[in-house]
């Protein structure tokens, strides 16, 4: 009897034991399971607290409320965005670059671009299509595959979290942006900052159109894994979509390999017009009157569409601080002053012309073109004592080739020097007998071939103390024989020049397209520097300089 008893108290003690001890280990595990009841009550809480939150919402931006719904919305980008449904509307749609300052439209189009594709009847893109947005300075990737957005990565059973089958031991592929794209479009804002890892995973399935993934705990032979990882191991993750890719650099910073897989298209900077139509939409979607001086100076103190649109959003909670319903230009300098807007400069052509000075054309970091001043003075000294120089223009430049660096002049060094040359092989002038100064005012150091007829013109113009003629500005390169060499940006060299007030504007011959000569304004063609200088001066081909030395040659 004494023997059952103790039995019995021991198997009670051991029993006591094994539940305090399975209890603990339970909850240090997080395994106790809470009644149903309780848990139920408890989703239903969270689920309440979360649809509640969700019926509340702040007034919608203005910078939502201006987002374009209609290509026609987009504001000067009328040339690109027919380039952009030219390569994505069609049967065939292509890969796609866009290229252009920030706050022009790129991301709206895109969106856009789709929604038209998918109402066409040739179209491979669907009612199912989708738009997937990402940005390629915010993707972050793991480099031991652990995770990755954009391309996809395979969840392993040794990491947290891998659920009931890591517990087995079967790895778990997971798709990226480039398969929920698949039939769609995948949009990379500032594609150009991609990983250079990523940048090369990407042109990947570009090329195969899926993704492979790899796995050192799969094993086809596994009966455990089930049939759908076995086929994703085996054949891939179909990403077959078209890529939008949008960037704020210039083409040569983007990777060579992509650029040869896509459309390349450019969308302009955004003008004073252009702003002007901007600035006053958005007035107007807030029910705000606004006079036209106050759109003009919101549009000079605007760099891209997004910034008139902050500025005018600003400027009418003030007047409606002070209970008035139109935007003034007052309110719009003030928003200037205490948001540090930096007013807008380019360069405006001189109405009337002054000896020593030409107007040129140039491109600047962001793709827009813009009219820059060149000063020049010429002082005769003693023969062959001259000397030249360069004020606010780039002397030296230095090239990285991985391996070594390479110093050497500055193109724009390059063009005075050219242009001193021609003036000795094509006018007989010796500028080595003058101390000549070339000045751009500005503050930012110009650089590039493309100054080379504005600095002859400006040259000549110092030497003789003749103007050239008014409203005039002009672009392209000049060579030590006197030829005028085709540049780049004519287009927008053109549009900055027309903006900034230029009646006349010379660009090389190689340069000239037909459609020139609709713009507002006489565009002139030429090949030589005798040309640009008959221009400039608006002379004949036998009329001589005032001092009959340099008669201009036939």
């Amino acid at each position: 009897m004494e023997i059952a008893i103790w039995i019995a108290v021991q198997a009670a003690m051991f029993g006591l034991v094994w539940w305090f001890v399975s209890s603990r280990r339970a909850k240090a595990e997080g395994t106790i399971k809470r009644r149903p009841t309780e848990r139920a009550r408890e989703e239903n809480a969270e689920l309440r607290q979360l649809r509640a939150m969700r019926a509340k919402s702040l007034n919608m931006p203005l910078s939502e409320k201006a987002r374009p719904t209609r290509m026609e919305d987009i504001v000067g980008q009328q040339e690109g965005i027919r380039a952009l449904r030219a390569a994505m509307c069609g049967p065939n749609p292509q890969h796609v670059l866009i290229y252009g300052p920030p706050g022009i439209g790129k991301t709206c189009a895109a969106r856009l671009v789709l929604e038209e594709a998918k109402r066409r009847a040739d179209s491979p893109f669907n009612a199912d299509s989708k738009f997937i947005e990402l940005d390629a300075t915010c993707i972050r990737f793991d480099e031991r595959s652990i995770a990755d957005p954009l391309i996809g990565s395979v969840h392993d059973p040794i990491y947290q979290g891998a659920g009931p089958l890591g517990a087995q031991g079967i790895p778990q592929p997971k798709p990226g942006a480039v398969t929920k794209a698949h039939c769609g479009v995948l949009f990379l804002d500032e594609i150009g900052e991609l990983h250079p890892v990523q940048m090369n995973k990407l042109l990947k399935v570009l090329e195969d159109r899926r993704v492979f993934f790899e796995s050192a705990y799969y094993s086809p032979d596994n009966t455990a894994i089930p049939q759908h990882i076995h086929d994703i191991f085996a054949h891939g993750l179909p990403a077959d979509f078209r890529l939008i890719g949008a960037t704020t650099r210039s083409p040569e910073d983007i990777p060579a390999a992509l650029r040869s897989r896509c459309v390349e298209l450019f969308f302009n900077q955004l003008g004073q017009e252009e702003l002007e139509t901007i600035a006053s939409d958005a007035a107007k979607r807030l029910g705000f009157g606004i006079d036209s001086d106050a759109v003009c100076e919101c549009a000079r103190y605007s760099g891209g569409g997004r910034d008139a649109v902050n500025m005018i959003q600003l400027a009418a909670g003030a007047a409606l601080e002070e209970g008035r319903g139109d935007i003034v230009t007052d309110d719009i300098q003030w928003v200037a002053r205490t948001c540090h807007h930096a007013r807008r400069t380019y360069g405006e052509i001189r109405r009337e012309s002054a000896a020593g000075v030409c107007a040129g054309l140039a491109v600047t970091g962001s793709g827009g073109g813009v009219s820059i001043e060149i000063e020049c003075t010429a002082r005769r000294v003693g023969k062959g004592q001259g000397k030249l120089r360069l004020l606010g223009m780039v002397e030296e430049e230095e090239i990285d080739l991985r391996s070594r660096k390479l110093r050497r002049k500055g193109t724009a060094l390059v063009s005075a020097q050219n242009a001193a040359l021609c003036f000795m092989t094509r006018f007989g002038l010796d500028i080595s007998d003058y101390d000549i100064t070339f000045n751009v005012p500005g503050g930012i150091p110009m650089d590039g071939p493309s100054a080379g007829v504005a600095l002859c013109v400006a040259l000549m113009s110092a030497i003789t103390l003749k103007p050239p003629i008014p409203m005039l500005a002009m672009t392209g390169e000049i060579t030590s024989r006197g030829e005028v060499k085709p540049v780049g940006g004519v287009r927008e060299k053109l549009a900055a020049g027309i903006e900034a007030g230029a009646q006349t504007l010379i660009i090389p011959s190689a340069n000239y397209e037909p459609d020139f000569d609709k713009l507002n304004a006489t565009i002139l063609s030429v090949s030589d520097i005798t040309d640009v200088m008959r221009i400039s001066f608006g002379l004949s081909s036998k009329e001589e300089w005032i001092d009959g030395v340099i008669p201009l040659m036939a």
